[in-house]
């Protein structure tokens, strides 16, 4: 039986390795705030729609750790975002230089 961590670590470390050999990850302080940031709004946002009853988990399949409503395991999601969208838009940032040069 998968679970919502099993599910979450396997693309966590997928998308890291594939940034890593891409040379896309590039930590810095801003992306630390970034992502305080985005897990303060994701506790309290995801606890609403889970606690209105919009979302809901199967609580067999997690940890049982939960930041108000919210698993543990729905913060991979925010923690993922603050990966990706900065690596992609530099990413995106550094082929439209390319093509215009």
């Amino acid at each position: 039986m998968v679970t919502y961590i099993v599910l979450n670590v396997v693309v966590i470390v997928v998308i890291l390795a594939v940034f890593a050999r891409l040379k896309m990850l590039r930590w810095n302080a801003v992306m630390g705030y970034l992502l305080l940031l985005i897990l303060l709004l994701t506790a309290i946002f995801d606890s609403v729609i889970i606690g209105i009853g919009v979302v809901d988990y199967d609580y067999s399949k997690t940890l049982g750790i939960r930041i108000g409503y919210a698993p543990i395991e729905d913060f991979m999601y925010a923690i993922l975002a603050v990966l990706i969208i900065p690596a992609l838009w530099k990413k995106m940032e550094i082929l439209h230089v390319r093509k215009n040069t």
